[in-house]
């Protein structure tokens, strides 16, 4: 029997990040939501322990290289030293690569909570706490994404709180088909001279309404948005195509890119911008889908 679980695409609504610290790391303050569009990894009771790579984008990954999917099953294995289970898991690669939507961090939580749920916890400790402690292990962004819910992130972004009551939202998620890997990105900042903070904004009343969400994240900022399109020009082209169109109330660059997001009224209004970007860019990909909101 073959099993599954969506890893979500994380989107951050606003970034805003400080000077690289004495740690090493860039303090950081971050919206984080998630899109009901991601990865997909599955699960195949087997005779031995294996791992394949699939989908659109799974070009230019091999399973032998070091991933985070292989470390997260690995560290769950770790265990079980004398009679572990048996099982192959197989990555559905449908995000696209160094794309700033946490696509390997959603893999390696999402690789967690599907071990957990179908080959179950046969070890003398709380299962969350488990998952929970092997997430921390493997990344800033893996908590965050095995908890799978809106989160105001800070520190190096694994201190997470709750954020502010808003709505779910109609959104349009394009990348121009250009990697933006976080480490270049991050560089880019710094050689600009990390003009950016890690201020945390001034937070409305619960937002009820779309349109308050975006007047909100107008006063926020990407700080790695300007150096992302140093690198990769086909950002701006993104932004501009999608801040072009009516059915845009709000746009601008996830993460350290290159994928960028449209906040749309309503459905129809995102499905009309979907439809009309990928027709005027066959190049790109152009993804509808729903933003979860936050409610306590």
């Amino acid at each position: 029997m073959r099993y599954e679980r969506l890893a979500p695409a994380k989107i951050n609504l606003f970034l805003h990040v400080g000077p690289l610290g004495d740690d090493g790391y860039h303090p950081l303050c971050s919206l984080v939501t998630f899109a009901d569009v991601g990865d997909v990894v599955a699960l195949n009771k087997d005779r031995e322990v294996g791992f394949s790579i699939e989908g659109p984008f799974a070009e230019g990954l091999s399973p032998e290289a070091p991933n985070l999917v292989t470390r997260a099953r690995d560290l769950w294995l770790a265990g079980y030293p004398d009679t572990p289970p048996a099982f192959h898991l197989t990555l559905d690669k449908r995000l696209p690569i160094a794309a700033g939507l946490g696509g390997g961090s959603a893999d390696a939580a999402a690789t967690l909570a599907l071990l957990g749920e179908t080959l179950g916890w046969e070890r003398d400790e709380d299962e969350d706490e488990a998952l929970a402690r092997i997430a921390a292990g493997l990344g800033a962004d893996v908590p965050m994404c095995l908890r799978g819910q809106p989160a105001m992130a800070g520190g190096r972004g694994d201190e997470l709180d709750f954020p502010p009551v808003f709505p779910d939202l109609d959104a349009v998620l394009v990348n121009p088909g250009v990697p933006a890997p976080t480490g270049a990105v991050y560089g880019a900042y710094d050689d600009a001279g990390a003009p950016g903070d890690a201020s945390e904004p001034s937070w409305p009343e619960p937002m009820q309404t779309v349109g308050e969400v975006g007047s909100f994240l107008q006063r926020c900022r990407n700080d790695l948005e300007a150096p992302a399109i140093s690198l990769q020009p086909a950002i701006a082209e993104v932004l501009a195509a999608l801040r072009g169109r009516p059915e845009t109330l709000f746009a601008r660059m996830s993460g350290s890119g290159a994928t960028c997001f449209a906040i749309c009224a309503n459905r129809r209004d995102r499905q009309d911008l979907a439809f009309s970007l990928a027709a005027a860019h066959p190049g790109w990909w152009v993804q509808p889908c729903t933003l979860a909101g936050f409610r306590p």
